[in-house]
C-alpha cells in the first residue's frame, strides 16, 4: 500500500478535551469560517533550551488522551519536552579525562571562565595533567572555530564527530553576580565556580543545573550551599568492584550430569581435552579457569566456546615439585592457575590481582626467569612501576635511570632473594654467580620514558598497576612488539594516585576489556601465603 503524502502545512492545535464520544452534530458554517480566519502560530521544537531568559508566558498545554500516549514511542533517557540538564564542569574533571566534554549524552555542558583560567595555568609541563589540559584546549579551539558571533547560543558537541554527544557547549561570556555567603573568599577559584552555579540556577529556573567535580571538598561545599553536585562517573569501568571479572568459575556439582551428552575427550601435548555441551557453556569465556572439587577434583581452562559447546583443557599441576617453576611451587588453587597462564607461550597478556602476600610478584618473577634463562623464550625481563609514594616524597634521587628506580623496586629485591637462595647445594660462590646472571637479565625502567619505545621478545612486568590511569595503561601495553609478554600486577584496594578509584583504575579497565580474548588471561588470587601475621593483618586492619 503506498504511503500517504507528507503534509506541507503545520496542523492546527487539537483540543482533546472535546474529543469525547458525543452525538454527531452538523458543523456550523460560522465556526468553520472563524477557524479558517484565525491565524496559526507555529513554535519550533528543539531538544535543548537556549541559554537566554524567556519572559513570555508559558503556553497552555492540553493533555493528550491515554490511548495516544500509549502509542507514542518512548524516548530515552528523557522525554522530548523535558529540558536537558546543564552540567557545570570543574577543572579537575577535564584534567582527569580530557574527553569528558563529550561524555554527557544529550545534556549540555557549561564551562565557567575560572575553569578556563585554571586550564591555562596547568598546560605547561610534561606530566599527565599538563598533557590532558593541552588536549582539552585543542578540543575547545576546534569547537569554537567558525562559529562567528553566535557563541552565546552554544556549540554542538557533535561538531568534531562525537555522535554520542547530543548536547551543546556553553562558555561563560559575561560576569555573573551570585548571592553566596559573605564569609567565603571571593578570590578563590572554587568559590567563583560555585557562584556561577548559583547564578545559573537563578537565571534558568526551568533547567536542572548540576556541578560536576572530582574534588570531594568542592562537592561538600556545594551541598552545604544547597547546590546539586555530582562526581564524574563516566570514567568508571564498573560501579562495584565486586563485579570485576575474577578469571575463574566453580562448576556446579551436577556439571557432568548436565553436560555429558555427546561429550568427547582426547589427549594432546600432555593435556586432556573435553568437548562438552550444555547450558553453562554459553556463559564461559576463553581462557577462563573452571574447577570442581566435589568428588574427584577437576581443574581446567576454557579453550573454545561455540554456542552451547565448549572445549576444556586440563592444567599442568604446579603444586607438585616435578612441575616447579624456578624452584617455586604453587601453594593454592589460584597460584596454580596463575602459573599456568604465566608459562603459557600463547598467552601474551596476563593480569594478576590480589591483596598483599598472595604471591603475585614472586610467581611472575619465577616464570620470567624460567623462560629467560632456561627455555630462552624471552631475551630479558623488564620491570616498571608507577612512582607514587605512600607517604611524603623523599625528594630528588641522583644517579642513572635504573639507580633512581632502585628505591621503588624493593619488592623486586625481596623476591629475588627468595628465588636465588632456594638452592642450598650451590654454595656461596654458586649463588653469587647466579645472582649476577639474574641481575644482568633484569632491567628496571621508568614509566616516564616509555613513549615511542618498542619491546621485542621481552618479558614486561608492570608492578603496582592499580595506580595507572586507563590512558597510561594503554601507552604501556602498546609498547609490546613481536614475541613480548606483558604481565600486570596490582591490588585495587591499595590505590595511591589522586582521583583514581577501584572502578576507574587502569588495572580494572584492562581486566574488563581483555576478558575473553584468546591470547590473554586473568586470575584474582584469594589466599595470602606471606605469613600468618600478614594474613591476619589483611583481614582485621
Amino acid at each position: 500500500m503506498p504511503l500517504p503524502k507528507i503534509p506541507t502545512k503545520p496542523a492546527a492545535i487539537l483540543d482533546f478535551s472535546r474529543s469525547q464520544p458525543a452525538p454527531a452534530k452538523p458543523k456550523s458554517p460560522k465556526a468553520n469560517t472563524a477557524a479558517q480566519s484565525a491565524p496559526m502560530k507555529t513554535v519550533p521544537m528543539t531538544d535543548t533550551l537556549p541559554l537566554t531568559r524567556d519572559t513570555s508566558p508559558a503556553p497552555q498545554r492540553t493533555p493528550r488522551p491515554a490511548a495516544m500516549a500509549e502509542k507514542r514511542p518512548e524516548r530515552s533517557p528523557r522525554s522530548r519536552n523535558e529540558p536537558a540538564k546543564l552540567f557545570v564542569l570543574d577543572t579537575n574533571v577535564l584534567m582527569h579525562d580530557p574527553t569528558s566534554l563529550f561524555r554527557f549524552a544529550e545534556h549540555d555542558v557549561y564551562l565557567p571562565m575560572m575553569t578556563l583560567e585554571e586550564l591555562d595555568n596547568h598546560k605547561k609541563g610534561m606530566s599527565e595533567v599538563s598533557r590532558n589540559a593541552r588536549q582539552v584546549s585543542r578540543s575547545l579551539d576546534q569547537l569554537i572555530a567558525d562559529i562567528g558571533d553566535h557563541i552565546e547560543q552554544g556549540i554542538a558537541l557533535a561538531k568534531l564527530g562525537n555522535i554520542d554527544a547530543g548536547g551543546r557547549l556553553f562558555l561563560q561570556t559575561q560576569m555573573m553576580n551570585s548571592a553566596l555567603p559573605s564569609g567565603l573568599p571571593v578570590g578563590k577559584a572554587d568559590n567563583q565556580i560555585l557562584g556561577v552555579v548559583r547564578a545559573l540556577q537563578d537565571l534558568y529556573p526551568q533547567r536542572e543545573v548540576v556541578l560536576v567535580s572530582k574534588d570531594i571538598n568542592m562537592r561538600i561545599k556545594a551541598r552545604a550551599l544547597g547546590l546539586p553536585a555530582e562526581d564524574y562517573f563516566n570514567d568508571q569501568v564498573l560501579e562495584d568492584s565486586d563485579l570485576l571479572y575474577t578469571g575463574l568459575l566453580q562448576l556446579p556439582e551436577n556439571f557432568w550430569e548436565e553436560h555429558d551428552k555427546g561429550m568427547e575427550s582426547w589427549q594432546h601435548g600432555g593435556h586432556t581435552y573435553y568437548r562438552v555441551t550444555g547450558p553453562l557453556c554459553s556463559s564461559l569465556l576463553i581462557n577462563q579457569f573452571v574447577y570442581l572439587e566435589a568428588g574427584i577434583p577437576f581443574y581446567a581452562q576454557v579453550q573454545e566456546v561455540v554456542g552451547k559447546t565448549a572445549v576444556l583443557r586440563t592444567l599442568r599441576d604446579h603444586n607438585h615439585g616435578k612441575n616447579a617453576v624456578w624452584g617455586i611451587t604453587a601453594r593454592n588453587r589460584e597460584q596454580n592457575f596463575a602459573l599456568n597462564l604465566l608459562m603459557n607461550p600463547d598467552c601474551d597478556f596476563v593480569t594478576l590481582l590480589g591483596q598483599a602476600g598472595t604471591g603475585k610478584t614472586l610467581l611472575t618473577l619465577a616464570a620470567g626467569l624460567s623462560q629467560v634463562l632456561e627455555t630462552k623464550q624471552y631475551s630479558e625481563i623488564i620491570m616498571t612501576r608507577v612512582t607514587v609514594p605512600v607517604g611524603e616524597d623523599i625528594g630528588f634521587l641522583p644517579g642513572t635511570e635504573e639507580e633512581k628506580m632502585t628505591p621503588w623496586m624493593g619488592a623486586l629485591e625481596d623476591n629475588l632473594d627468595v628465588l636465588h637462595n632456594h638452592d642450598e647445594s650451590a654454595g656461596e660462590w654458586g649463588r653469587a654467580a647466579t645472582q649476577d646472571l639474574i641481575r644482568s637479565r633484569i632491567k628496571v625502567k621508568s614509566l616516564n620514558f616509555m613513549r615511542g619505545r618498542t619491546f621485542l621478545n621481552k618479558f614486561l612486568i608492570i608492578d603496582e598497576a592499580q595506580n595507572l590511569t586507563p590512558k597510561q595503561m594503554k601507552t604501556l601495553i602498546t609498547r609490546a612488539g613481536p614475541g613480548t609478554k606483558v604481565v600486570c600486577l596490582g591490588n585495587i584496594a591499595q590505590i595511591d594516585t589522586p582521583y583514581l578509584t577501584e572502578g576507574s583504575s587502569g588495572l580494572t579497565y584492562v581486566v574488563d576489556r581483555f576478558k575473553g580474548w584468546q591470547h590473554s588471561g586473568h586470575v584474582t588470587l584469594q589466599r595470602g601465603e606471606r605469613s600468618r601475621l600478614a594474613d591476619y593483618a589483611a583481614d582485621v586492619l
